[in-house]
């Protein structure tokens, strides 16, 4: 089985919920939790924290996590992956977001798996829609997916968009942002120029696509929320002390 290295881009700005990434009301910082989480994963050889913040490295040390610090001009988590990636011979790299403690690593290994048994380069993860989640919600990310299983379209509108009727929510897929990668495929991703759509809907896998390249779609179960806002991570830090974060 070819070895797998999970980098997690971890950057200490966010405009909705400043400094989030160290958040620590749990005991361990917000990206520590997601370490711990991919730590449990029977595909991955190793995690690193990708970061231009010397914030972040030191508040992860004392956890014996394994940093990377990065150029500051990066524009794209995928940027700062890719020059880590650069360093490393590893055959398969997979990008989790620093901001998802409860990450499934089940879904990580199963994301390799895929990745490994298929001839695509570059794979990711969708699941059924939610219940109680708005579809014309921009910051839900939306994927249509091909018969073969490989994404058609990423959106930050409703698609498919109902032309006659009402769909129900089941008729939609929410994409998860996490992808695995080809080491060779995301060098050359990661060295193309940003693309028209990709700009204009802030969706970087948007450039895969635009120069003719395939992303297979993996369907999982259970949708997996980054932490975007204080009250969101209130909600998990509740999750958290009550044992039922991290599927405990």
């Amino acid at each position: 089985m070819s070895s797998a290295t999970v980098i997690i881009p971890a950057r200490f700005g966010s405009s909705r919920f400043p400094a989030k990434i160290l958040a620590a009301d749990t005991g361990r910082p917000l990206v520590q939790h997601v370490v711990d989480q991919v730590g449990k994963c029977k595909n991955v050889k190793r995690v690193i924290v990708a970061t231009d913040d010397q914030r972040i490295v030191d508040a992860l040390q004392p956890f014996g996590t394994r940093c990377v610090m990065t150029s500051a001009e990066h524009q794209s988590g995928t940027d700062r992956i890719a020059e880590v990636a650069r360093t490393l011979e590893d055959e398969i790299i997979v990008n989790v977001q620093g901001d998802e403690p409860e990450i499934e690593p089940a879904t990580i290994d199963a994301l390799i798996d895929r990745l490994q048994s298929s001839a695509d380069q570059m794979s990711t993860a969708a699941t059924r829609w939610p219940n109680g989640a708005d579809p014309r919600d921009p910051n839900l990310v939306k994927v249509v997916v091909s018969q073969a299983g490989h994404a058609m379209y990423f959106s930050r509108a409703p698609i498919p968009f109902p032309r006659d009727e009402a769909l129900s929510a089941s008729s939609y897929l929410l994409h998860q942002g996490i992808y695995a990668y080809r080491r060779d495929f995301l060098l050359k991703f990661a060295s193309l120029p940003q693309t028209e759509l990709e700009k204009t809907e802030k969706l970087e896998q948007l450039r895969v696509l635009e120069n003719g390249h395939k992303i297979g779609v993996m369907i999982t179960e259970r949708a997996v929320h980054g932490i975007d806002t204080p009250e969101q991570y209130a909600n998990f830090v509740k999750r958290s002390k009550n044992g039922i974060a991290h599927g405990q």
